[in-house]
């Protein structure tokens, strides 16, 4: 039979390597399929200087190294593998890549990542990391002093324009639209308008970055007349949005209208047991410690619901005999004389039945599942198959015929 881990990470950035350290040093078999080096992005940012802990010197490549040395420290298994499907509903996922193997894993973190939106212009390529950046957070003290333009005007451009302007000699922001209209929000407008280290080119689109190996001008073009106008500068911040690398996840999990996972804060996607973490879901701030903040958790919650999916086979679907579930919570004082109830049932009937208790709060997974929406109630399972259920207000009695029609 092929090997089944129990936590398979599609993506080997900061997210997913540290859900491999969470997951492998929670002793649950982990693998990491990565189609490039471990590292995403943050593997090609040579300066990283606002990780928690690391000062000046620390260098992307580095750390991401550290952070790939740790979870293999802990028996992560880091496969040099590109996924180009799955199959995740189902008790066991499958993954699938392009060499043609398939892993078999009981949860699946998916960490695929996601890219800054490139506009394809002259240069942005052959000078990105040498005065093209994608982040004001990342590179703006790089440019303390010199003077950067920005490209872009909604509400990310202008902010990080404005976050520019504390390390900047002068920022210009190139518009694509007419003077004094910006995509941004008004409130953020009107303080970059009133910004003195912002200058403005109206009307105008980037047509070319120029430099010998760091940047060192560029061509603006005018849309209204086309006149080419040359100009120089020390940098250049693209804010046109970023693309998340999840073209082979639609159909798969739930997107938004961006292409973004969605999830809740547990990190789960619309499908159980499959979570998604990193630049690739929908969130507020796309750094690397917020990256590995989600892989922490999506690898803990994985283990959770490995324990609770488990024990649940264990104790009810893999049971010898007929199975009550009784459906509770400490807080509802109902449920716990219904508990109570179900406990002098058991115990009247011997070994012939056997009673489990699950506290919905601590596992709604299972009550969503057998559709118990309120408490107290109770499932009768057969063979692993739920065959009845009652809800609110029912008797020993009412128990016992239960029982008795399973049989």
């Amino acid at each position: 039979m092929s090997e089944v881990f129990d936590i398979v990470v599609v993506g080997g950035g900061p997210a997913g390597l540290a859900a491999g350290i969470y997951g492998s040093r929670a002793r649950l078999k982990t693998v990491i399929l990565e189609k490039a080096r471990p590292g995403g992005q943050a593997a090609t940012t040579q300066e990283m200087e606002n990780y928690p802990g690391f000062s000046r010197g620390t260098t992307g490549p580095g750390l991401m190294k550290a952070m790939a040395e740790h979870a293999k420290s802990f028996g992560t298994e880091i496969l040099k593998e590109e996924v180009v499907d799955l199959e995740l509903e189902g008790e066991i996922k499958v993954v699938k890549t392009k060499s043609g193997k398939e892993y078999l894993a009981k949860t699946v973190i998916l960490a695929p990542g996601a890219e800054p939106r490139s506009l394809n212009i002259k240069g942005e390529r052959a000078l990105r990391g040498k005065g093209v950046s994608y982040c004001a957070t990342c590179d703006a003290d790089f440019f303390e002093d010199l003077d950067v333009v920005v490209v872009g005007n909604g509400d990310a451009a202008i902010e990080e324009a404005m976050y520019l302007t504390k390390f900047a000699n002068k920022v210009t922001i190139i518009v694509i639209h007419d003077e004094g209209i910006l995509d941004c929000n008004k409130v953020s407008a009107e303080k970059a308008f009133a910004n003195p280290k912002i200058e403005w080119v109206w009307s105008s689109v980037l047509e070319e970055i120029k430099g010998d190996g760091i940047v060192e001008s560029v061509v603006i073009k005018n849309i209204k007349t086309g006149e080419l106008t040359e100009m120089e500068t020390n940098g250049v911040f693209f804010f046109v949005g970023t693309v998340p690398k999840t073209g082979f996840l639609r159909g798969k999990v739930e997107l938004d209208e961006k292409g973004y996972i969605i999830t809740n804060e547990q990190m789960e996607t619309s499908v159980p047991g499959v979570y998604a973490v990193g630049d690739a879901r929908v969130k507020y701030l796309r750094q690397v410690i917020t990256a590995a903040a989600d892989g922490a958790v999506a690898a803990v919650a994985a283990e959770k619901y490995l324990a609770e999916e488990e024990g649940f086979k264990e104790q009810v679907l893999n049971a010898d005999k007929p199975v009550m579930v009784a459906f509770w919570a400490p807080q509802n004082e109902a449920s716990i004389a219904a508990v109570g109830l179900l406990e002098q049932t058991a115990a009247e009937l011997g070994d012939s039945v056997k009673l489990v208790k699950i506290d919905t709060y601590r596992n709604q997974r299972v009550a969503k599942r057998y559709g118990v929406t309120s408490i107290p109630a109770v499932v009768f399972f057969e063979g692993g198959q739920a065959v009845a259920k009652l809800c609110g207000d029912f008797s020993a009695e009412e128990v016992k015929k239960q029982i008795a029609a399973g049989k």
